[in-house]
């Protein structure tokens, strides 16, 4: 699976909270969470952000409760992936879980800036930045999980597997 979006840079520490507020958390119409998508990071993210654009996050991205309202709100506004330094571990699950991709690489958190153009082929772990002209490498993710991907998350796995 190859993407090519533009990045919208956050910093360390990006809570649940901040992803999606706890405010808007009396439905869960994915596209609903989508409007208010990075609101307390950024108040005009939802209203900015392309479809097909990637996230870049700082350490421990995701941290705070549990909930899976925050991986959904960023796939329903149209975001295509999310790198990081470093997941919290249950964002991190969640995230695989509704299809949406993320990689840890410092590396390309600390040279992008927002508005930079990435190139990601997530079955090789090659992410460009063409911006700068610069290549970077993150680790690939095993066959399951990009069949995870691909499929769109695990209940549509699970769904498609039952009819192979």
């Amino acid at each position: 699976m190859k993407i090519k979006g533009k990045t919208w840079k956050f910093g360390n520490n990006i809570n649940t909270d901040e992803i999606v507020p706890a405010r808007y958390l009396n439905t869960s119409d994915a596209y609903e969470l989508a409007k208010h998508c990075m609101e307390d990071a950024d108040n005009n993210f939802a209203q900015k952000v392309q479809k097909g654009d990637i996230i870049i996050g700082g350490s421990n991205f995701g941290c705070g409760s549990s909930r899976e309202h925050a991986p959904i709100a960023i796939k329903a506004c149209g975001v295509s992936l999310v790198i990081a330094k470093t997941f919290a571990r249950i964002f991190f699950r969640n995230s695989i879980n509704i299809g949406l991709p993320i990689l840890e690489c410092p590396d390309v958190v600390d040279d992008v800036e927002n508005g930079h153009i990435l190139e990601v082929n997530l079955e090789k772990g090659i992410i460009k930045n063409d911006t700068i002209n610069k290549e970077y490498r993150s680790s690939s993710y095993p066959p399951f999980m990009q069949e995870l991907i691909h499929a769109g998350g695990l209940i549509n796995w699970v769904k498609g597997y039952n009819n192979r």
